[in-house]
């Protein structure tokens, strides 16, 4: 059997078995007291509602009996002294266990019983008591008195009287309280044996499976035997996805560290390389080496040019900690199109000449068409793209040429960095944006790099809510394309509603 099965059994039986052994012991033992009482001798009826609420139940029946009296009457002003309705009266309340004693002055006009009444007769107070509705006698009986007048001018009084004492209901509650305790008892355990059976094995298999967790055992198994049974194969299923996202996240952390440490080693290299150079012609101009001011000035640029990649390398490595951590500073304002990417292509343009590559740049936007963006990230974006493009140009003559198009696309704007060099491999596509991820795997390869700086863009570009990709040919170029959403305004009468349009 299932053991939700189980469970609602036994949810079910912790209700209904209890209730129906209440209920069953109330009724036995509620004909028990009566029997015991005697009260049964005078009706063979059992009324419960007399036995588990006699004062309440008497009240309301009194109340009624009341109404009746009054209603009679009304009609028949002398109704009471009819032994007839009496004794039809007495016989109607004799199922509650109750009956009447009709007084005349200080004697017995009415009662069916003298056996009956004379337990009580003497302790009922006489006629304008001033008693209203129910009251307790000093023999804990209940009774309710009504007045009222023969038609000789005598002063009348009839009593209804319950035969059920309070003693009845104390003996009643200890009888029904013990009882329920054992019902309890024994109901807890027969469900805790039938329950623990088949559950403290699997709970005691999970118990051994989550010590090998705990001491970094990702391929402890739980038994193949207990896997299928019900709801606990569920918990087994659902140890087992958490053991191997566990052991997934243990080697990814695995990979992490590898690479660390590959970034850690490739740093280190392609610092080597502007460090020794930068050391030889220092050394060269310390030595007088470079003997006119023309060389002087070329070692000089040089080795500036040395310490700028060092910087950038340094600045790469600082920018991935960040990402890492997910604390990139940005510093969000609203630029404007034009103007901005006008800036940068301006001081690309200078570096690109230097290096003798031809750029074109092309602006389709609208002269007020604005993004919000961190200018200092959007331009690092911009910066390794192109760094990028002229690392892999691989041209030994003039004809490197690096196209910069920004096009607009109704609620956003696109980029398109686009170069003539040797293109990247179709299979190498879906995998540059990758950490550590180098197209040209060799450390010597004279291009270098750490292998972060697409990541870096990529994290960037998502930050701003935008998204990134490239195409490329093998022998004819690359072309990065990035998406920016636009900053517009809406002038409703005297009020502007900035709307972030999703891209």
């Amino acid at each position: 059997m299932r053991f939700r099965t189980k469970l609602i059994i036994t949810s079910l039986a912790i209700v209904v078995v209890p209730l129906i052994l209440a209920v069953g012991t109330f009724l036995v033992v509620g004909r028990y007291i009566l029997y015991d009482q005697k009260i049964q001798e005078y009706t063979s009826v059992v009324d419960y509602g007399m036995v588990s609420d006699p004062g309440g139940t008497f009240a309301r029946m009194t109340d009624n009996i009341v109404v009746e009296i009054n209603l009679m009457r009304s009609i028949y002003p002398y109704t009471l002294e009819s032994g007839q309705f009496l004794q039809e009266l007495d016989e109607k309340i004799a199922s509650r266990y109750s009956y009447i004693i009709v007084k005349k002055d200080d004697n017995i006009y009415y009662v069916k019983s003298r056996a009956r009444a004379k337990e009580v007769v003497d302790e009922l107070p006489g006629y304008g008591s001033g008693i209203e509705g129910v009251y307790y006698t000093s023999s804990k009986h209940l009774v309710r008195q009504y007045d009222f007048e023969f038609s000789d001018g005598a002063h009348g009084s009839l009593y209804i009287v319950s035969g059920i004492r309070t003693a009845f209901t104390t003996s009643l509650l200890i009888y029904m309280f013990v009882a329920i305790i054992l019902i309890l008892l024994l109901t807890s355990i027969l469900l805790t044996t039938w329950i623990g059976r088949s559950f403290f094995r699997p709970i005691d298999e999970l118990n051994v499976a989550m010590q090998h967790i705990k001491d970094g055992n990702f391929d402890y198994m739980l038994p193949t035997d207990v896997k299928e049974k019900g709801e606990i194969g569920a918990i087994y299923r659902n140890y087992e996805d958490m053991r191997l996202r566990l052991k997934e996240s243990a080697e990814e952390k695995i990979e992490r560290e590898r690479q660390n440490r590959e970034l850690i080693s490739n740093i280190s290299h392609d610092l080597k390389t502007p460090i020794t150079a930068i050391k030889g012609y220092s050394q060269g101009l310390l030595e007088g080496v470079a003997a006119n001011p023309e060389k002087q000035k070329k070692y000089v640029k040089i080795i500036y040019n040395k310490a700028n990649d060092m910087n950038n390398l340094i600045n790469e490595l600082t920018l991935y900690s960040s990402i890492d951590n997910n604390r990139i500073p940005y510093n969000f304002v609203k630029l404007n199109v034009a103007e901005y990417f006008g800036d940068c292509i301006e001081e690309i343009g200078a570096d690109l000449e230097s290096k003798s590559i031809k750029l074109n740049y092309s602006n389709l936007t609208g002269p007020d068409t604005q993004i919000v963006a961190d200018p200092e990230q959007i331009k690092r974006v911009v910066n390794n793209i192109v760094s990028n493009s002229v690392k892999y140009l691989d041209r030994d003559d003039d004809s490197g040429q690096i196209d910069i198009r920004i096009l607009d696309e109704v609620d956003s704007i696109r980029v398109e960095l686009e170069d003539n060099g040797k293109g990247i491999a179709q299979k190498d596509i879906p995998n540059i944006f990758d950490r550590f991820y180098r197209t040209d795997a060799s450390r010597n390869s004279r291009q270098g790099g750490s292998g972060i700086g697409l990541s870096i863009v990529k994290k960037i570009i998502e930050d701003h809510g935008g998204y990134i990709w490239a195409t490329s040919h093998e022998g004819e170029g690359t072309c990065m394309h990035f998406v920016l959403r636009k900053y517009i305004e809406y002038a409703n009468s005297s009020e502007t509603v900035t709307v972030d349009h999703e891209s």
